[in-house]
């Protein structure tokens, strides 16, 4: 074999040898219609014979994501554009690390062993999964995974409230003003928002989430565009009413995704959370967005 950038056991802080110099990172796959995709290790690589995700060691300066993506395509066959990355959890040892990047199907994917590391590949029910020979690290963080599964972040952010919180002159160019904001979050919806900043989780170190965002505008602002990573909606005549109705459909949509609505309006907050959305203050949007 050909080891490439990165690929090496190190001896670990906590006592074990891991495979990947720089760490390493895996794929969870979720088909709402078929379950999550894992992979039966071949015999003689370490842990063989164990089920857990695709994956493999970073290489030098590759981000966790970029990685997962790579280690899908290149042992399963798995086309990145046909995925929707939404979070990721990081175990993190110190001297070593791993993460898990959890993904939705956009479309229909077959995925086929196409690498000497994987012996078998199969859709495996959620419910079903403890009850195989799992890998022992893909065992311990099964369970908060799970939970997880197919769940993105959706924010909807009230884009009048957040400006006016921040008096930095918005007021001369509210149109302007919306662009900047819009374009901090295609920035943030690229980049993920750390669960430490928001508490989905109970701020739960390693989680990070790529949300969707939509971007409320009114008024003079109506005539921002939406652009990769944040659609932008014009509210026709009243802001409150059109952040109302988009978390009612988000929720109704998909109620099992977490959905934050950025705005300090209070009853705009009291009028959201009785539609099943949960409040964000701008102080910690704009914190995110540095």
């Amino acid at each position: 074999m050909v080891f490439r950038d990165g690929e090496r056991f190190v001896r670990c802080a906590c006592g074990q040898r891991h495979w990947g110099s720089y760490g390493a990172a895996g794929l969870l796959v979720t088909d709402p219609g078929r379950g999550v995709l894992l992979q039966r290790r071949a015999w003689w690589t370490h842990q063989g014979g164990t089920w857990g995700v695709p994956g493999g060691a970073l290489r030098s300066g590759e981000a966790p994501l970029d990685a997962a993506r790579r280690e899908a395509r290149e042992e399963a066959a798995v086309p990145p554009d046909l995925l929707m990355p939404t979070a990721s959890s990081t175990v993190d040892h110190g001297t070593w690390r791993y993460t898990t990047v959890l993904a939705t199907v956009r479309a229909q994917l077959r995925a086929t062993v196409s690498d000497v590391e994987s012996a078998e590949l199969r859709w495996v029910p959620p419910d079903e999964v403890a009850a195989l020979r799992l890998h022992p690290g893909f065992a311990e963080a099964w369970p908060t995974l799970a939970d997880e599964l197919d769940r993105a972040l959706v924010l909807v952010v009230d884009a009048a409230n957040v400006m006016g919180s921040r008096p930095d002159g918005w007021w001369r160019d509210r149109a302007g003003a919306a662009a900047r904001l819009r374009d901090g979050l295609a920035g943030l919806a690229a980049a993920g928002v750390p669960d430490s900043g928001i508490g989905l989780l109970g701020r739960r170190p390693g989680w990070t989430w790529w949300p969707r965002i939509v971007l409320v505008v009114e008024g003079q602002a109506r005539g921002v565009s939406t652009v990769d990573g944040v659609t932008v909606v014009a509210a026709p005549r009243d802001g409150d009413a059109e952040i109302v109705a988009q978390a009612r459909r988000l929720v109704e949509e998909r109620p099992y995704d977490h959905v934050l609505v950025a705005t300090a309006d209070r009853e705009l907050r009291d009028r959201i959370t009785a539609e099943g959305a949960d409040p964000m203050s701008p102080r910690t949007l704009l914190s995110l967005l540095g």
